[in-house]
């Protein structure tokens, strides 16, 4: 990456070598999940002291959800997240999974937390199988966001259950107060850059 300058005359350009990777998020697949990783693994390798994944998603498939949840977990830098516009479903369970204090929502952002939908069709005994596997993933989804936002573990369960597991919106304060959020802003990223001088 080449940025022009107007820092002084004497300067050409300046050369970004490696810039900054910003991890968007806004579909969970199975193709969304495999760029998830690469990004990742680019981040790794940039230099940035953090990855900043930045969410504006209704949702999507939950096993693609957990293999970005696996990306994170084997981070060895610490992961902001960031919601512009809405996290739901899905969103709002990899909100939870940014580091402690770097987890930021726009002030006018909806974050959305419902019941796993099982989706299921077929004989009586698929059918059931759906649904328990649904429980399964659930139960393991309330009880790792409830860990993330430093609550007991059936916090967000029960929660859902009051509402007769009707979709649960928020905005950005009320998902604050939930610990789901940590800052009402979109936070500013800053490089900075080393230097190297080369005479033409």
């Amino acid at each position: 990456m080449i940025w022009k300058s107007d820092i002084s005359p004497l300067i050409k350009e300046v050369e970004l070598r490696k810039p900054p990777i910003i991890v968007k998020v806004n579909k969970f697949t199975e193709e969304s999940a495999k760029k998830f990783h690469q990004e990742m693994a680019m981040a790794h390798n940039s230099g940035q002291k953090v990855i900043p994944i930045v969410i504006d998603s209704y949702g999507g498939q939950v096993y693609s959800l957990m293999s970005m949840i696996s990306a994170i977990n084997s981070s060895e830098l610490p992961v902001a997240t960031i919601v512009e516009g809405k996290a739901m479903s899905c969103g709002a369970v990899l909100l939870s999974f940014g580091e402690q204090g770097m987890r930021f929502a726009d002030p006018n952002a909806t974050v959305m937390i419902h019941d796993v939908s099982s989706g299921g069709h077929g004989k009586i005994e698929e059918l059931k199988a759906d649904v328990k596997e649904a429980e399964r993933l659930d139960e393991k989804i309330f009880t790792m966001m409830a860990r993330n936002c430093g609550k007991k573990d059936d916090y967000f369960k029960k929660k859902v259950f009051n509402k007769k597991h009707a979709d649960w919106f928020m905005d950005a304060q009320e998902a604050k107060r939930h610990g789901l959020v940590n800052h009402l802003r979109v936070p500013q990223l800053s490089i900075k850059v080393g230097v190297d001088i080369d005479f033409e």
